[in-house]
């Protein structure tokens, strides 16, 4: 599952990505770099994915756009 939020023309991109024990919710800013995070569970990873489309939207960005793979 892919998602694009976009801010000034610049675009960050978030997934979560089945993982052996669990999910990896992963985002890639513009200049690259890329941040990890692991959840043990489908709840869990529910969890985190609100608490950072809330954290992103503060920030500026607009979104999510983005569908499921």
């Amino acid at each position: 599952m892919f998602w694009w939020f976009e801010r000034g023309g610049r675009y960050l991109r978030c997934e979560a990505v089945p993982v052996a024990d669990g999910f990896e919710l992963r985002v890639v800013n513009p200049d690259g770099t890329e941040r990890v995070q692991r959840c043990s569970d489908s709840a869990a990873l529910s969890e985190q994915q609100q608490h950072l489309i809330n954290e992103i939207t503060s920030d500026g960005w607009n979104g999510p756009h983005g569908w499921n793979l």
